[in-house]
């Protein structure tokens, strides 16, 4: 059998659809359309000194592999730094959040079950892009993916690890 440089069964390092390149990144590794909607896979350089804003989900599992770097985490009432070759779960229904404690960048796979998140990362990438994303859009486009974002947190880690929120 003959060895092939592409194959349908394999993302190659480049491979990918790179749709934001902002503080946390996404490129989608595998869509949920080639899983039969099981699973998602998403990739996301963090760089140092950002974090997402604290959010729950109705409906995905998201498992964060870290590759570099160092990535802080809350899940519940959890809180730790997990190192590369380190994961981390943040079940639906458990309010979480991620940062880069810095000082280097930092980068993840995350893997999301069952597939269909990686649609509100490329939906907000579109608004962002056009100007056009606000907090109102983006609360109600949460919502529309049974997630719900919640800014509890955020003063105490900022203050605590010098972080910037962002999207």
């Amino acid at each position: 059998m003959p060895v092939v440089e592409r194959s349908r069964f394999m993302v190659g390092p480049a491979d990918g659809d790179a749709i934001y390149d902002g503080p946390i990144g996404t490129t989608i590794k595998v869509e949920g359309s080639a899983t039969g909607g099981v699973l998602s896979i998403c990739e996301m350089p963090i760089a140092a000194g950002y974090m997402v804003p604290p959010h729950t989900h109705r409906d995905f599992d998201e498992w964060s592999v870290v590759l570099d770097g160092r990535v802080g985490a809350r899940v519940g009432d959890d809180e730790f730094i997990a190192v590369a070759g380190s994961y981390i779960l943040k079940p639906r229904g458990i309010q979480h959040t991620f940062w880069n404690p810095g000082p280097e960048p930092a980068r993840i796979i995350e893997l999301i079950t069952p597939a269909g998140f990686e649609q509100f990362f490329r939906r907000v990438t579109e608004l962002a892009n056009a100007d056009e994303l606000t907090d109102d859009l983006m609360e109600s486009m949460a919502a529309q993916y049974g997630t719900t974002v919640s800014m509890d947190w955020v003063d105490d880690l900022a203050d605590r690890y010098g972080l910037t929120v962002t999207v």
